[in-house]
């Protein structure tokens, strides 16, 4: 009898482990679902090109900014109600969002999005971890987590494509509301019962200092990347960012129970997975932002086509990401993570260079990429959860999740901007038309075949040169990743502590 108990005892685990997996996909399609659809969306809500990247960065800015402290919550009011919860806020702003009616409106369903997205995302590790009591199991749970990551991201462009094919843009919003339904009551089914720590401080208003300052510097990046930037905005922001860090570092350094120690950071191996997440997810998420508007606007791509040529990232990612996983007690950190990173800049470097010419060439310069960014992000997690004490593993849990969402935000705030600031630099618009091409390569994809084949080539040719100068800033920051990670990592040999006190 006890042995049929432990088998249902285990399978239980499992579908819990699909369920939180479930929620993860969730809140990382919703992170790259729109890059496929951003012309689609823009022109039919007549959005500028600056709202057009709000309507993206809207989601990683409030989810970055209010994810240190919901984890923290979760541990107050519990991780699985914290979960229901989370989905719960995610499907009323999913309804919102796809029935918006103005480019504000968006945005402000994408924030609520994202209120949704940070109660969700610090449970699901959490319920992992108090479910999965073998080390073996966790490990490989966590593996499955961290895996999500690439395949929602990559899995998002597909969706979108599928859905703009046979329905409006507001589908690709409606298809998260059966999904947290079935998520909800599988979680009321499966979950662990709440386990409510009502001492745990939570500090509301160090989330609150740590979102004005991710506000003010994507403003910065933003304003900055203008064609005719205002000073009075970009000194403002950067005010808010300099005042909204600093009072939250203060702040920090003061409370008895801080949401981010940074003492923290002086381990080189924790440090290293923080680089390692956010460079990876930043390459992805630019990689797949840029490409798929090059695809659809220069090569006239369907969003479908232009979504299944990015998941050439994740076909990549998705086997050398579980491979890592089984592999690391065996060869360490230094190989996963700084020769990842290596793999994804050779990858990238090889994009850059075909992109214009051979398909088949950049495809392949994809899936290297990915195969480099899946092994590094396969054992980020690991490097930062085991090298924190167990007393710290919630915070630990906190700053990996934002060290991803800051890399995909980050990587649309700056690439999004740099593709539209060297476009509208560098077009060489024909005589007698209008000035306002030159703000937004968007803004040619309402110009229909009538337009005059001039202004086609001429803009073309500057989106080419925008996407290059995109993937140059890519490859740059991934060497950059692979030279400093193997600095802080020369010294950390296989089996050292990659799953220490957080797992234990």
């Amino acid at each position: 009898m006890r042995f049929k108990e432990m088998i249902i005892s285990k399978r239980r685990r499992w579908l819990l482990l699909a369920v939180v997996s479930a929620g993860l996909l969730l809140i990382t399609l919703d992170n790259s679902i729109l890059y496929a659809a951003l012309p689609t969306l823009v022109e039919d809500l007549g959005a500028s090109s600056s709202e057009g990247l709000w309507i993206i960065n809207a989601y990683p800015v409030v989810m970055a900014g209010l994810l240190l402290g919901s984890g923290t919550l979760g541990d107050r009011v519990g991780h699985r109600r914290m979960f229901v919860i989370g989905l719960a806020v995610f499907g009323a702003a999913s309804l919102a969002a796809a029935f918006s009616t103005s480019p504000e409106a968006l945005i402000a369903a994408r924030a609520f999005l994202a209120v949704g997205a940070a109660a969700m995302m610090p449970a699901t590790l959490a319920l992992i971890r108090v479910t999965f009591d073998d080390e073996r199991e966790r490990n490989m749970a966590i593996a499955v987590w961290g895996t999500m990551a690439v395949v929602g991201s990559a899995l998002g462009p597909i969706i979108s494509g599928i859905l703009l094919q046979h329905f409006w843009w507001g589908s690709v919003f409606i298809i998260n509301v059966p999904v947290v339904v079935a998520a909800t009551v599988a979680t009321l089914v499966l979950a662990p019962p709440n386990d409510p720590a009502p001492s745990k401080e939570w500090d509301l208003t160090s989330s609150l200092l740590a979102l004005v300052a991710l506000v003010g510097l994507v403003l910065a990046i933003k304003e900055t990347a203008k064609a005719d930037p205002a000073p009075v905005v970009i000194a403002a922001a950067v005010l808010a960012t300099v005042a909204g860090g600093w009072a939250f570092a203060r702040r920090q350094r003061r409370l008895p129970y801080p949401l981010l120690d940074f003492a923290i950071f002086r381990n080189r191996a924790f440090l290293a997975g923080v680089l390692a997440a956010g460079s990876a997810l930043f390459a992805i998420s630019g990689i797949q932002l840029v490409t798929t508007q090059r695809f659809q606007l220069v090569e006239g791509f369907t969003p479908l086509r232009a979504g299944f040529l990015v998941a050439a990232v994740a076909l990549g990612a998705f086997p050398t990401a579980m491979l890592g996983g089984a592999v690391l007690h065996k060869v360490g950190l230094l190989p996963l993570i700084t020769g990842g990173l290596a793999l994804g800049a050779v990858g990238t470097v090889l994009v850059l260079m075909n992109f214009s010419t051979s398909t088949g060439l950049l495809v392949t310069g994809l899936i290297i990429t990915g195969s480099g960014l899946g092994a590094a992000m396969s054992v980020a997690s690991s490097a930062i959860m085991g090298n924190v004490p167990a007393r710290r593993a919630g915070m630990a849990s906190s700053v990996e999740e934002v060290s991803y969402e800051f890399g995909g935000l980050i990587a649309v705030a700056l690439l999004g901007s740099l593709l539209t600031a060297v476009y509208s630099a560098t077009i060489d618009l024909p005589a007698g038309v209008p000035d306002r091409a030159r703000d937004s390569a968007l803004a040619l994809a309402g110009e229909g075949e009538g337009a005059h084949t001039a202004l086609i080539r001429a803009a073309s040719e500057a989106f080419d040169g925008a996407y290059l100068a995109v993937m140059v800033v890519v490859a740059a920051a991934l060497t950059l990743g692979t030279l400093v990670t193997g600095l802080l990592l020369r010294r950390h040999g296989p089996g050292s502590a990659v799953s220490g006190p957080a797992h234990h």
